[in-house]
């Protein structure tokens, strides 16, 4: 009994010991799983049970560069539905396509699936405010809505053509939209409902909220106020001309940026569907490659000074209307020639034969140098989506002919952003800046810069010396020649008209012409560049002068406030006058003088005294501003 009380109690030990150590074990993986594990088992039995309603986070806003929002969001819900939860699909699909207008249905046959969660859609997605309250009054069982916008356009179809639109699930589908959609798209938030196998809510478990982020603010280099005033004028004269096209930039040639990029017509991108794609997808200030006409002649100009080849004022050169050019008879658009002039006159009377001697003078090779240098064959690295290259002839293929005809414009194809640049490089002081449209993209909720663009200079093509000479040149033309119409009193406006004959199937096309026109002011320090081109134009007379040119004169004055442009007579060229022009006079300053005094005085003008005093305290025109001779100066009398 001995023997065996001791094995037992030996057995009894180890048997002990080991649920001791049975227990511990047991302890310890229930602490590791009840505590060290319990957050993520309790997440992997969530996701077992949870049934998400989407709550979109705001898609970014684009704004432009003074903060003012161009494309932002409007709350549009989206109904969701779990039809375990409702014991009467069929009059809840009444209920709700009553207050939608839609086909109940379609409806029913949606809300009856055999699925935890049902997206009602695209019935009842991007419903209205109004309507998603309406629906939310009837308290429908199982039915839930989830937060949604669609984009909404404060400004309507203004820069539509370059800011493009989003598809069905606000995922952008063309121009910056597209362009910036990684930056633009936001994570969208959620409320978790959890729910057993059949859909029906579990009790001690409370609903949650999963957090979402909102897409970053892309904020572009354009103005506005100045793009407004752009798409006035544009839009005008597409109504006025009856035209096909017609587009502008505005930029800073200082720096590359772009202050405004319009293209017409336009559309609405909330309705994109209602118009061709070639409307949509086609940013024609980057994609429309076109022979520039006369615009291109700065470069020519440019090229002749920059070499040494020709005096402005000294040089001399006779147009008889025609070169011969191997056994080629090039054409100036005055048909019967300009006659004796200066080289400087031939830039005003843009005279063909003139520049083709200018081109010759600078030789083929540097001439095609040159044109590379200013940044045409290749594109501008803008980065706006759908940036043509431009066509030029090889150098293989650079015959007499084609120096000629390249040195006025014709045979190649450029694109509008490619000439602004190279303008621009051109009146600054030789220095070729990238042009830009994104200023920078931010994170809309912390504030810190995603990405920033600063100006960027590629290289230097020609002196300070050449430039000025080139400004002085081009004022000279918008004074005294074929660019008058866009002259304005203390703008100092600068600039070159272009006529380009269309071209289809390789032939020139009798009567269809784009006529544009590039300006800058001031001509002492340029501020601003401006280009506009209007497509096929309807008029009796169709030419650069007569119809671009004052769109881009009025562009300027227009937006002179707003860029900080001031009215500077010092220096100026006055504009010579032509037959048919107003015979205008300056007005003279008149505040201070006595009512008595005016009255001995004798001007061409009309003067309209307004108030009661003895002395002038104010005038409109302003003193040095122009009046026509039958025009009115109006005086504001006080003591």
């Amino acid at each position: 009994m001995k023997w065996i009380s001791t094995v037992s109690k030996k057995r009894l030990r180890i048997v002990i010991y080991g649920f001791i150590v049975f227990v511990i074990a047991v302890v310890l993986r229930l602490f590791y799983v009840q505590i060290i594990q319990h957050d993520k088992l309790t997440e992997l039995a969530k996701e077992n049970w949870d049934r998400e309603i989407p709550f979109a986070s705001e898609r970014g806003e684009i704004v432009d560069r003074n903060g003012e929002v161009i494309v932002t969001n409007k709350l549009s819900p989206t109904l969701y539905f779990m039809p375990a939860q409702n014991d009467n699909i069929e009059e809840a699909a009444k209920q709700i396509a009553s207050v939608l207008n839609i086909d109940e249905k379609k409806l029913y046959e949606k809300m009856n699936k055999k699925a935890y969660l049902v997206k009602l859609a695209p019935e009842a997605k991007n419903i209205t405010y109004e309507q998603a309250v309406e629906i939310q009054g009837l308290k429908i069982d199982g039915l839930y809505s989830g937060v949604d916008y669609v984009r909404h356009y404060p400004y309507g179809n203004l820069l539509s053509r370059f800011i493009g639109f989003t598809g069905y699930d606000t995922q952008g589908l063309a121009g910056i939209e597209y362009q910036y959609d990684k930056y633009l798209t936001s994570k969208s938030a959620a409320i978790r409902l959890f729910t057993d196998a059949k859909g029906n809510a579990l009790p001690h478990v409370d609903d949650e909220w999963r957090e979402g982020d909102q897409g970053a603010t892309v904020q572009l280099t354009i103005d506005l106020d100045v793009q407004q005033v752009v798409e006035r004028e544009l839009s005008q004269a597409m109504e006025k001309y009856n035209a096909e096209q017609a587009l502008a930039i505005v930029m800073n040639p200082n720096t590359g940026e772009i202050l405004a990029l319009a293209s017409f017509p336009t559309y609405d991108p909330s309705n994109f569907e209602d118009v061709k794609p070639e409307i949509f997808n086609r940013n024609l200030p980057v994609w429309m490659t076109f022979e520039p006409g006369s615009t291109f002649k700065i470069i020519t100009l440019t090229a002749a000074i920059e070499e040494g080849v020709v005096d402005l004022e000294k040089d001399t050169f006779y147009d008889r209307g025609y070169t011969i050019v191997e056994d080629s008879r090039l054409r100036c658009w005055k048909r019967e020639g300009h006659g004796h002039q200066t080289f400087l006159q031939v830039v005003e009377n843009s005279c063909n034969p003139g520049f083709i001697e200018l081109g010759q003078r600078v030789g083929a090779e540097k001439l095609l140098q040159y044109i590379k240098d200013f940044g045409f064959g290749e594109p501008t690295g803008s980065n706006i989506a759908g940036e043509a290259s431009g066509i030029l002839f090889s150098k293989e293929a650079f015959g007499p002919v084609e120096h000629a005809t390249t040195s006025f414009g014709q045979g190649i194809a450029v694109t509008p952003i490619q000439q602004v640049q190279a303008v621009s490089a051109a009146i600054n002081g030789g220095k070729l800046y990238t042009p830009y449209v994104v200023s920078k993209i931010v994170d809309s909720e912390t504030g810190k810069t995603i990405v920033e663009n600063k100006p960027e200079l590629k290289r230097t093509v020609i002196s300070e010396e050449t430039s000025q000479k080139v400004r002085h040149a081009l004022e000279s033309v918008v004074a005294n020649g074929s660019g008058r119409n866009a002259y304005r009193d203390g703008l100092r406006i600068g600039g070159k008209t272009g006529t380009a004959q269309k071209v289809e199937n390789g032939r020139y096309k009798d009567g269809d012409y784009i006529v544009s026109f590039i300006g800058f002011a001031p001509s002492d320090n340029p501020e601003v560049v401006v280009y506009v081109a209007i497509d096929s134009p309807k008029s009796s007379v169709v030419f650069g002068s007569t119809i671009a040119a004052p769109i881009v004169g009025q562009i300027i004055e227009d937006i002179a406030p707003t860029i900080g442009l001031k009215v500077n007579r010092d220096g100026q060229m006055e504009k010579q006058y032509r037959w048919g022009d107003p015979i205008t006079e300056r007005v003279p300053n008149l505040v201070g003088v006595k009512v008595d005094e005016i009255m001995k005085l004798h001007y061409p003008f009309r003067i309209e005294i307004h108030g009661e005093g003895e002395v002038v305290k104010s005038q409109l025109p302003e003193p040095d501003e122009i009046i026509e001779i039958d025009g009115i100066l109006h005086l504001y009398l006080g003591d």
